[in-house]
This record gives structure tokens, C-alpha cells and sequence, in this order.
């Protein structure tokens, strides 16, 4: 297993490589968890990878609440008007 403290560091070549693969709908994503969750890769690469899967994560659950909120809030107004 390799060092972190020994990790090569990643070129700007390599960083926009990177961001490219994650820009490709689903190809990125599953790339994120492949980066995030092999052995033997750069772990600068996986730590990015992890922060950015937890990022998502967080987001998803924003928009879920976000999205029952205002469901309850539409179906709220929709029953003081009577409903149709």
C-alpha cells in the first residue's frame, strides 16, 4: 500500500482530465465512486472523490425536503380553496 504522505502530486493535466470525466452524465458518477473506492489509486484523487460524493449526498436530501415541502405547501393552498 502506498504512503499518503508519499502521494504524487496530481499536474493541472491531470485535475482537468478529471474534471472532464466527472462532466459526462452518469460515465462521472459512477467514476466517483470508482475513484473514491479503489485501491491503490491516488488518494488526493479519492479524498476529492469522497468530498464530492457526500456533496451530492447532501444535495439530494436538500432537494428532497425542498420537494415534500412544497408539495405539502401546494396541497395546503389547494384544500383552502376548496379544491376543484
Amino acid at each position: 500500500m502506498e504512503n499518503e504522505n508519499n502521494a504524487s502530486v496530481m499536474s493541472v493535466k491531470d485535475w482537468v482530465i478529471t474534471l472532464l470525466i466527472t462532466a459526462i452524465p452518469l460515465v462521472g458518477f459512477i467514476m466517483l465512486f470508482v475513484w473514491a473506492f479503489s485501491d491503490g489509486g491516488n488518494p488526493n484523487k479519492a479524498n476529492w472523490a469522497k468530498a464530492a460524493l457526500i456533496m451530492i449526498a447532501i444535495g439530494v436530501v436538500l432537494y428532497f425536503i425542498l420537494f415534500v415541502m412544497l408539495g405539502v405547501a401546494f396541497m395546503a393552498a389547494g384544500s383552502q380553496h376548496g379544491g376543484m
